[in-house]
Order: structure tokens, then C-alpha cells, then sequence
């Protein structure tokens, strides 16, 4: 007696396991996930947004190495719309579950009967041998379905694949050939800490070696590749071409790709847009009026550090001391200060009080506004403006232009605090003394007057009370 058919062989599909649960995220979830991620979002904020935990998240984010897969960036084209979508496989299971037929389904859906057909047939729940339909297990098909196994090109070209990797991470050599050993650094699969160890390679950046290979190979078309296809073959994984621990030969180090629009979003909880540089007052930038301050730190060896504070007017210098904290020179903590002030004396709390202390010595006049960048160190702002009555502004992000004026000063003052040196090694009093000797140095910009002579002269023409020269 022949055996019976199955009906779950007209499905059209070679035989599967069993679905299981369905897939926490589906694509119209994950698009969206990718989506927020490219506006700046944090995998946290991205997976609450879309209805995911926040671990969902954070996996979906690591393990494609911070990139989006192809068919989920954000400048991929969206689905066309002859497929049906997640909201139309759940009206399509409640119809059937209603016991309507393949045309009545197609006409309340606005779809072609055959649509509906090849929906039912393809992408059915077959586990039991029947063909019954369930939304979750038909997205979960129709996604399998639309995945493209396209391999890498670095893959399918071992040549290809051996001159990006040994331009990428061979090793460093003599010009004999003998190798030179680095460091042993293990794979953690995270970016390097600051001031670690690296891995020595060669360490050509992708950049280099796709535009090198038209040099070396100007005839042999298939030694060619774009940079952004090295930078996928090393974050996404199982693209099958270049170990995912290869990233520790970048220059950055970095295990993940980092969005622009997060790079940007990048900032201190404390600054608002009412603080930023743009909203700043138009006679700070003409330099007419005087009592506009720009400061900064100057960093020195171990964590030491000296504020300073430049008039933009008159480039007049005043230089704020940062002592360390007295249990700096042990290191150690008790459990009452456990994250209290910064022992290396350039916290938020030490960095207003000197300032202050600062502000106080010159005439209210000649406190209007001060601009910063956005460390850390100005967390106390609300504060000191309310210690100080200036006016606090911040610089945008990596934008030290902003504040010219003070960068200028500080490439002064490496002359006496160069780089690589203790600067808690040097007192008030000589802080006081190099001040002067900055503000008596003549300078082109005033005429070849010096800044002290600059800010008397400002003084006396609008009749205000003078103040010592080393500030």
C-alpha cells in the first residue's frame, strides 16, 4: 500500500528542524533598532525604543563588531512592498484561524489571491505535517528565506586575503628579515585600556592597502578591495575572510565600530545648549570689550596639573595651583572617602576654588564670561557662577580653536611646564612668578606692548581700580 503524502510536501521546501521559538527580534524590529543606533543612540536606549531587553540590545550591537548587517543599515532600501509584513501575517493567521478562504483573505488583506496562496504554502507551520498557519513561525521563514549567503570577497580570494592580512597584522622585521617580538597582548575582545600594551604589526590601515593594491597588482583586476569591505570583514562575524581579533592591529584598537552619530552625541551631562560657545555673546569674539576669560589645564606626569586662566583683550595670564590631596602620597583610600574629591588635586571642587580664588583678585569689571572645554574638571560650573558672576561657556568637542587664545598661552607656558615633567613640584609663589614673567614678555598682537602694560592701560581709560601684575 503506497505510503501516504504528507501535506506539508506541497510547502515546496526541502525539509526543516524544528522552528523552536521564534527569534527574539524580528526585521522590521532590528531595522528599526539600527535605525535609532545611527541617530546616537546607545545599544541600551536603541533596544527599549524597539520593545527589547536591554541584553538583546547590546547582543545584537557586539555581535556584528557595531555594524549593521547589510539589509538592516539604515541606507538599505525597505522591503518591497509585494512582501508582506509582520502586521499582515497576524491579520492573515486571525482570517484563517476564522475559517475564510484564500480569496476572502486576499480581498480584506488587498492582496492577489495567488499573494496569499504562495504565503500560506511557503511559509506554513509544518512541524505537525499539516500545513497550518501561525504569523511568528511564517516571519520566521520569510526571513530565513530573504537571508543572502553571499561570502565575503576576501574569502573566496585566498591571495587577496593573505596581502590584506599580513599588510594588517604581519609582523614587525629588521631590514634582514629577523623578526622583532612585541608584547604578548591577549584577545579580550575589547579596546585596549589606555597607556597598555599594543600588539606589534605592520598595521597598515585599511585606507592604505586598498588604494596600494592597484600600485602592486596594476594588472590583475581581482587584487582589488574597498576599505569599508577590509572593516566588515573584521567586525562582522562569520563573514568567514579575517579573524575578529584582528581589530587589535588597527591603530585605534577598537573592537567595535563606533557610530558617527554617537561620536557626536558625545558630551558631559552637565552642559546644555544654553552653556555652548554658540550662544555666547557677539563682543567676545571682536576682543573689545575686555574681561572675557578662556581657560584650561595644563597636564603634567602623574596626573599633576596647573589651571590657566588667559584675558582674551589683553592675553593677560593668571595660573591657578592644583595641589594634590594629602592621601595622594600613599594612594590610598578609606572607606568614608571612597569616591570622594580626586586625590590629584584637578577634581570639579578644587578646579572652581581656584578659580574663584582667582576671580576675586581682579575687579568686578573684568568678570564677564568665561569659555571652557568640556572636561570634567567644570562640573561645578552653576557654582562658580554663582561664586564669581561669570558667565560660563563651553566649546563644542574636539574644537581647541575655539579657544585660541588660551592654546596660544598654553604653548607658552610648555617652555617652563614642558611636557612629561611633575607639576606639583612647583609652589604657588613660583606659579605667581612665571605668571609675570609672561604678562612683562612683549607681544606682537598688542603692539609689542606687554599684556600687563595692555590691561593697565584698558584700566585706566575706563577708570577702574588697578590690579597687580602677576594677577
Amino acid at each position: 500500500m503506497p505510503k501516504q503524502r504528507r501535506k506539508s510536501d506541497r510547502a515546496g521546501r526541502g525539509k526543516l528542524g524544528s522552528v523552536g521559538r521564534p527569534g527574539t527580534g524580528l526585521r522590521e524590529v532590528r531595522r528599526r533598532f539600527w535605525l535609532a543606533i545611527a541617530v546616537g543612540r546607545s545599544s541600551e536606549t536603541a533596544a527599549a525604543e524597539v520593545g527589547v531587553s536591554p541584553a538583546v540590545g547590546t547582543h545584537w550591537f557586539r555581535v556584528t563588531g557595531g555594524m549593521p548587517p547589510s539589509h538592516l543599515a539604515p541606507s538599505a532600501p525597505p522591503l518591497a512592498g509585494r512582501y508582506l509584513s509582520l502586521a499582515e501575517r497576524e491579520h492573515l493567521g486571525l482570517l484563517r484561524a476564522q475559517g475564510h478562504g484564500v480569496r476572502e483573505c486576499a480581498r480584506r488583506l488587498g492582496r492577489a489571491p495567488s499573494t496569499i496562496s504562495r504565503e500560506l504554502r511557503r511559509n506554513a507551520a509544518t512541524r505537525g505535517g499539516a500545513l497550518e498557519y501561525r504569523a511568528t513561525t511564517a516571519q520566521w521563514h520569510a526571513d530565513r528565506a530573504a537571508r543572502r549567503p553571499k561570502a565575503a570577497k576576501l574569502a573566496l580570494q585566498p591571495r587577496l586575503q593573505q596581502y590584506v592580512q599580513e599588510r594588517l597584522a604581519g609582523v614587525i622585521a629588521t631590514a634582514d628579515g629577523v623578526p622583532v617580538g612585541g608584547p604578548a597582548v591577549p584577545w579580550t575582545g575589547r579596546r585596549h585600556g589606555r597607556r597598555q600594551p599594543r600588539r606589534w604589526s605592520r598595521a597598515w590601515s585599511p585606507a592604505q592597502i586598498a588604494h596600494r593594491l592597484p600600485l602592486d597588482f596594476p594588472d590583475d583586476p581581482t587584487m582589488r578591495i574597498s576599505h569599508e569591505a577590509i572593516y566588515q570583514a573584521l567586525y562582522v562575524q562569520g563573514r568567514g575572510a579575517l579573524r575578529r581579533e584582528l581589530t587589535a592591529c588597527l591603530r585605534t584598537g577598537r573592537a567595535l565600530r563606533v557610530p558617527r552619530a554617537r561620536t557626536r552625541r558625545r558630551g558631559k551631562g552637565f552642559i546644555t545648549a544654553e552653556l555652548m560657545i554658540s550662544q555666547r555673546p557677539p563682543e567676545v569674539a571682536d576682543r573689545a570689550v575686555p574681561g572675557h576669560w578662556e581657560g584650561d589645564l595644563l597636564l603634567g606626569l602623574g596626573s599633576s596639573a596647573i589651571g590657566t586662566l588667559v584675558e582674551r583683550t589683553t592675553r593677560f595670564t593668571l595660573l591657578l595651583h592644583l595641589p594634590r590631596m594629602a592621601a595622594h602620597a600613599t594612594g590610598a583610600r578609606t572607606t568614608a572617602t571612597k569616591n570622594g574629591p580626586p586625590l590629584a588635586g584637578h577634581g570639579a571642587a578644587a578646579v572652581r576654588e581656584a578659580i574663584t580664588r582667582a576671580i576675586h583678585t581682579l575687579p568686578t569689571q573684568l568678570r564677564r564670561s568665561l569659555t571652557w572645554d568640556q572636561g570634567a574638571e567644570m562640573a561645578e560650573h552653576a557654582q562658580l557662577r554663582i561664586d564669581t558672576d561669570l558667565a560660563v561657556y563651553f566649546c563644542d568637542p574636539h574644537s581647541p580653536w575655539q579657544r585660541g587664545t588660551n592654546e596660544n598661552t598654553n604653548g607658552l607656558l610648555r617652555q617652563y611646564f614642558p611636557k612629561g615633567t611633575d607639576f606639583s613640584a612647583h609652589s604657588a609663589g613660583t606659579l605667581a612668578a612665571m605668571a609675570l614673567a609672561l604678562n612683562t614678555r612683549p607681544r606682537k598682537t598688542l603692539g609689542w606692548r606687554t599684556p600687563a602694560e595692555a590691561l593697565d592701560s584698558l584700566l585706566h581709560s575706563a577708570q577702574i581700580p588697578t590690579v597687580a601684575t602677576t594677577g
